[in-house]
């Protein structure tokens, strides 16, 4: 399984268009209900969320729609960095498979959205390191974050990941961190702009007013099951990563750069699982796990145990959608 991923003909993509829609079959059958994930601090959300408010079946599908573009996207972003081989997928399937495990993930939310803009915000910060000119990287990383946030406002905790991520990079003057808060604000200033002019300021103000003054970390949203979805992922990622064997591949100091980067990422995306209501629908750390996984992957000596790892994850996720639905 691991073989036929790292490989990008026609064939693969045939049986990544069929792996998503199998993942998504059963949200569509199982008549979605409309939940109302709107908030005063989520305006591009709410924007897409009130003009596919006509039917539950449009945001599921936009959001499947969605998903397919972002696992493209993710897949190219690996492989312009060197993170996984030139000629690969692998990237795509690892990444589907973790944002779409569940009944749970399979929806249109605020994260799934923001998921895009994330990804960009990534890209941008792997494209800093050798680069002479740095300057627009920078800004359009604080530019996709201030996004990321006006669709999810938790991910404004990955301010602090883009200054760790600046240092691991060697662009960590004053000046380099300076820039993407500028950019980060850039956003705003257009949002609180329309907002005053459509006399409304006040009221966008005191909403995020209210949300920085309960923003808080809770342990409200692990439930049982979800702690077991997590939990197997992470065994299966410790198994996957450690219990394969790696191939004498050398990495070039600019991908064990950009490794670090997600390692250190993979930090946050535990802390955001803390930040809402629904630790599954708080997918960063399983951005980041894709890429570490995918890097792995694509590099991995001894496949035999990570194919059966892989193929018993899939009959758990295949088992739980269409029969048991318990997440």
């Amino acid at each position: 399984m691991i073989k036929f991923f790292r490989q990008s003909y026609i064939i693969q993509y045939i049986v990544l268009a069929l792996l998503a829609l199998a993942l998504w079959i059963p949200s569509f059958v199982a008549t979605p209900t409309d939940v109302d994930m709107t908030s005063p601090v989520t305006p591009l959300f709410n924007f897409f969320n009130r003009i596919l408010g006509f039917s539950p079946y449009a945001k599921l599908t936009f959001a499947f729609l969605l998903m397919v573009f972002e696992t493209l996207f993710f897949n190219s972003i690996l492989v312009g960095n060197q993170i996984v081989t030139k000629v690969s997928v692998m990237g795509a399937f690892v990444f589907l498979l973790l944002m779409n495990l569940t009944m749970t993930q399979t929806v249109f939310s605020p994260f799934a959205l923001a998921t895009l803009f994330i990804l960009a915000l990534m890209n941008s910060l792997f494209l800093v390191y050798l680069t002479p000119n740095v300057e627009i990287y920078l800004l359009n990383a604080g530019i996709f974050l201030g996004l990321a946030t006006m669709c999810y406002f938790q991910s404004i905790v990955l301010i602090v990941w883009v200054i760790i991520a600046l240092i691991i990079s060697k662009k960590g003057s004053l000046r380099y961190q300076l820039i993407p808060l500028i950019g980060f604000l850039v956003p705003y200033f257009i949002y609180f702009v329309i907002a005053y002019f459509r006399g409304d300021f006040l009221e966008v103000w005191g909403g995020y007013a209210d949300c920085l003054s309960v923003f808080a970390f809770t342990v409200k949203g692990f439930k049982m099951w979800d702690l077991v979805v997590l939990g197997v992922v992470a065994l299966s990622a410790i198994f996957l990563v450690w219990g394969g064997g790696t191939s004498n591949y050398e990495k070039t100091v600019a991908v064990r750069m950009k490794v670090a980067m997600t390692i250190v990422l993979i930090f946050f995306g535990v802390i955001m699982l803390f930040t809402g209501d629904s630790v599954l629908l708080n997918g960063l750390f399983f951005i980041a796990l894709s890429v570490i996984l995918s890097y792995e992957f694509s590099y991995i000596g001894n496949t035999g145990w990570a194919d059966l790892a892989l193929a018993f994850v899939l009959l758990l996720v295949f088992a739980n959608k269409f029969y048991f639905q318990i997440v």
